[in-house]
């Protein structure tokens, strides 16, 4: 693997490596931790994990995190699942948050852009007066620690007030974004069962307006645990009866009064998509969220006051969680609501030109979209001030960095980050001061012993296995809701390997240190005995320029046989004719090798993914399987679920 790439596309220049936190943590860490000085991120990494206890030390003492009772020590019980991290401590995150007001009280915390691509700002101060007024709104209406606060929301500052007003009366914060419908709402917060539900009247998406009174009359019939709604009239409407208004309830110039909560005190839920079945509600903690987020966007993504962080996102995904953290570090966040490629695709370059981001986050989907469509964000835009542009949601292919290198900027620093909503954060990505090599992640991140491990548990170098986290990390799950026993928690990340999380990813190891994601080893394609990731083949055809997106399916024949169809989606206009298809499989036999071509190439009206935006391949392969589309998909969690009749139909006429 590592001949693959014997040059970097980048390196950081000197001076990028020594302005660099991670640069100066190091040195401060060697002083007064033992760190080595000496052998740059690798040494420091390594260390990380060997001094695990040391490091987590290290990184608060140097955050200045605020602990009102003081730990008895950084990690009690180690063993996974169940860790315990610095029992005996107390906090808040919401005061970590908000305290950049004490000395930039004028400046803005906030950007908020919607499709008019207009940014409009909020204050610190302004975020504190309004977090303060609703935090005590909230308590007035009951809300004590460890009780549940909905958001049917899109990104919008509302959004971030009624996160922050939630962790700061210690309550527990759980948001769907409003292109959900009512039963993959329900499927999320009834598990949950919040007391207050923040809501819009509707949302505005693609020059359109979306009217969702209806369906936020359902969630107040079906979640009976309802004290309060709080309505936010996006699209100017009346509050419905009953509701009360988001206007009254923020208007008082109130200090905020953070409750100081147990370190592994819940602070939010979050959701897997729930492809197959109800979404696991995954709950993180307090303290873990504040200092692994303080170590991901602060070490590792270089954030700090003076930055401007833009991350496409909606609140049903982790990402706006990892956005809103930026705060953390005194960064200006950047909320977009609306459309990615509204009015055209090349939208979310202008956003990042227009609120001078630092730091743009993005789809590795979005970096092709523009690839294709012809978009040229350096040329048409001012991003001088964008210093990294990191993609994640799938892995990021070879073309997709050399469209970034060679449209915005050859001096960009392109992360292409890995993680997983169940830690709500990256495994492996961004390191400012290591080089980039096309197609690999720069590292593995601080305190995270990231492995590829063969079945049997055999470390593997430079070549394909499993991932695996070997040592805890402090914003691992503390528990799923509902799984008293904790057997749904434990199945999920550690029956293969006991007390080792593995994440279900294919992944390689490189020799210089590099990670290389092949895609989800659950959906694994298994032809003679080799095992394939997905990802590999959808960056050979969606090369071409006829397929706009592409499906592989590996499917085990009741007679021992192996089927593994591709479906093709075309652009416009594109024939899937004999010659396209010899195109298919020369590309693939070229660029992969014999054995990846798939059996049949199949058109289909459009690729089914998660409400996320990724693709689904465990229920189409279920549904090709005979399983019945009820059994094999939970409807709720489908972008589109008419697609699916299309493979129910297939599996029909191939049975």
């Amino acid at each position: 693997m590592s001949t693959v790439n014997p040059q970097p596309l980048w390196r950081p220049d000197q001076e990028r490596i020594t302005e660099a936190q991670v640069t100066e943590f190091q040195a401060w860490a060697a002083q007064h931790h033992g760190a080595p000085s000496e052998g740059g991120y690798p040494a420091l990494h390594r260390w990380s994990v060997d001094e695990l206890d040391t490091f987590w030390q290290a990184v608060t003492e140097w955050f200045d995190v605020r602990f009102s009772n003081p730990y008895a020590r950084v990690l009690g019980d180690r063993s996974m699942p169940g860790a315990q991290w610095f029992p005996g401590a107390t906090l808040n995150y919401a005061e970590h948050a908000l305290r950049t007001a004490e000395t930039h009280a004028d400046e803005p915390a906030l950007l908020h852009v919607d499709e008019t691509h207009d940014p409009r700002p909020v204050t610190w101060s302004e975020l504190r007066r309004q977090v303060g007024s609703l935090a005590a709104e909230l308590r007035a209406l009951g809300v004590r620690p460890g009780d549940r606060v909905s958001g049917y929301l899109p990104n919008i500052p509302q959004a971030v007030v009624a996160f922050l007003a939630t962790a700061a009366v210690g309550g527990v914060w759980t948001s769907c974004a409003p292109d959900f419908g009512a039963r993959s709402v329900l499927d999320r917060f009834q598990q949950v069962e919040p007391v207050v539900l923040f809501t819009v009247d509707g949302y505005r998406y693609g020059g359109k307006e979306h009217d969702r009174r209806d369906t936020v009359a359902e969630l107040r019939r079906e979640l009976p645990t309802l004290r309060a709604v709080v309505h936010i009239p996006l699209l100017g409407t009346e509050a419905p009866e009953g509701a009360l208004e988001w206007s009254a309830l923020t208007a008082a110039d109130t200090e905020p009064v953070f409750e100081q909560v147990p370190f592994d005190h819940p602070l939010w839920v979050l959701y897997s998509s729930g492809t197959t079945g109800l979404p696991k509600a995954i709950v993180q903690s307090q303290g873990g969220i504040l200092v692994e987020h303080l170590k991901q966007l602060g070490l590792h993504c270089d954030l700090g006051p003076g930055d401007r962080f833009f991350w496409y996102t909606s609140t049903g995904w982790m990402m706006w969680n990892f956005l809103v953290s930026g705060l953390l570090t005194g960064t200006t966040i950047v909320l977009y609501d609306g459309s990615p490629g509204y009015p055209d695709t090349g939208a979310q370059w202008r956003i990042a030109e227009r609120t001078q981001a630092t730091l743009y986050g993005t789809s590795a989907a979005y970096v092709m979209a523009c690839r294709k469509a012809g978009v040229h964000p350096g040329r048409d835009h001012d991003l001088s001030k964008v210093r990294c542009v990191a993609t994640t949601g799938s892995p990021l292919p070879p073309d997709g960095f050399r469209w970034l290198h060679d449209e915005v900027r050859d001096d960009l620093w392109i992360a292409s980050v890995s993680g997983g909503t169940d830690v709500c954060s990256c495994f492996a990505g961004a390191v400012p001061t290591l080089p980039v090599y096309i197609g690999e992640l720069q590292a593995p991140g601080l305190g995270t012993d990231l492995q590829s491990w063969d079945p049997s548990g055999k470390p593997l170098v430079d070549e394909v296995g499993e991932l695996v986290v070997t040592n805890p990390m402090p914003s691992m799950p503390i528990h799923f809701w509902n799984d008293p026993d904790g057997s749904r928690y434990h199945d999920s990340y550690f029956d293969t390997y006991p007390g080792v999380w593995r994440h279900g990813d294919w992944i390689t190891v490189t020799s210089r240190g590099s990670v290389v994601i092949h895609g989800r080893s659950d959906s694994t394609l298994n032809r003679q005995g080799v095992r394939m990731g997905s990802a590999d083949i959808y960056e050979a055809v969606e090369r071409l320029p006829e397929i706009r997106e592409s499906l592989v399916i590996g499917v085990e024949q009741p007679d021992g046989g192996y089927w593994m169809p591709l479906f093709v989606h075309l652009t416009p206009g594109a024939v899937l004719d004999e010659a396209l298809l010899d195109r298919i499989k020369q590309t693939i036999r070229e660029q992969l090798s014999p054995r990846h071509i798939p059996d049949e190439v199949i058109e289909v009206p459009g690729i089914p993914h998660t409400l996320t935006g990724k693709r689904i391949e465990v229920p189409v392969k279920r549904l090709l399987q005979g399983t019945a589309l009820d059994k094999a998909v939970n409807p709720g969690s489908i972008d589109n679920l008419d697609l699916l009749h299309f493979f129910e139909d297939l599996a029909r006429k191939r049975a």
